[in-house]
């Protein structure tokens, strides 16, 4: 088995056509097929399907692709590993942020990180805590900040923060003061994110410890879409509260008691060491988080085990 089949093999499941992925690889389209045919027959099975929608991978094509990602990253990163431990950090780190901390938090960590780390390379995305934690056990990622309730499976984590969950409503001039027993929910419409997502794992886990059944209205992927459904009067919600003055005038937040938080962290492989680079822009995060709150602590942001 070649390296370069294997680069192809990921380049064509991404590309979704031969076609599209001989452009990218800059090879003849007949040369990329033999070299799958020739992968295929050396391994046994059938890796990628074809079909009038362009080219799928099989079962055991999804199993080479995440296999053969995390071998040629790593092989990717050789030079940084090699160079990195010279006076001056230089290198590539790909970084997953997800996505309320994406919105709050990329820009000005891009920014910092260019200035204090000018030969590193950030390769940024975004995606739910749930994704990037598996991104992360897949080495498709160097590092991500996300939430959790409890570290993952797999990973390394440095706690950052943590962010409670509130009860966002709307307002209507009818609410009575103060916090919400966590009991009481069982009572109210509820518009709850889907799942793969780490609120929804969070709430689920405490419904079923207190016995509770809740009373889900409706579901969404995004907040922006679940706070439209509150403003219609669908039901409300539980979101982490980035500060007040996120919140439509339309919704208001009400403390949930017992506190419920999510931890804001920076996690990364617990099978495969960091290169320099990654190590430093580990570290700067860390950092620059800790200085950027104190400096603009919005609402519901706690210090790690606080």
């Amino acid at each position: 088995m070649k390296l370069r089949q294997l680069r192809y093999f990921v380049t064509i499941v991404d590309a979704g056509s031969f076609s599209r992925a001989a452009q990218v690889a800059h090879v003849a389209q007949p040369a990329l097929s033999q070299q799958m045919a020739d992968l295929e027959d050396r391994l046994g099975v059938t890796l990628l399907q074809r079909s009038a929608r362009g080219v799928n991978a099989t079962a055991a094509g999804e199993r080479l692709y995440v296999e053969a990602s995390a071998i040629l990253r790593r092989v990717e990163r050789l030079p940084d590993v090699v160079r990195g431990h010279g006076e001056e950090v230089e290198g590539s780190v790909s970084i997953g942020m997800a996505f309320p901390l994406a919105s709050q938090l990329a820009g000005p960590i891009m920014a910092a990180c260019r200035t204090a780390l000018p030969k590193v390379r950030l390769k940024l995305s975004s995606a739910g805590s749930i994704q990037l934690a598996a991104r992360i056990r897949e080495q498709a990622l160097d590092l991500a900040v996300l939430f959790e309730s409890e570290p993952y499976g797999g990973c390394v984590s440095v706690p950052l923060f943590e962010r409670r969950l509130f009860l966002l409503r709307r307002a209507n001039g009818s609410l009575s003061p103060g916090s919400i027993k966590f009991e009481e929910l069982a009572g109210l419409p509820l518009v709850l994110p889907h799942q793969p997502n780490i609120v929804r794992l969070v709430l689920d886990r405490l419904f079923v410890a207190a016995g509770i059944e809740p009373h889900i209205a409706a579901e969404a992927d995004v907040s922006t879409d679940m706070l439209a459904a509150v403003q219609a009067g669908v039901g409300d919600t539980i979101l982490p509260l980035g500060g007040t003055d996120e919140l439509p005038g339309t919704i208001t937040a009400q403390a949930i008691d017992p506190p419920i938080s999510l931890t804001a962290s920076i996690v990364s492989s617990a099978e495969t060491p960091l290169s320099a680079a990654g190590e430093a822009v580990r570290d700067f995060i860390a950092g620059f988080v800790k200085q950027h709150l104190s400096e603009h602590p919005p609402a519901g942001i706690e210090p790690p085990g606080g």
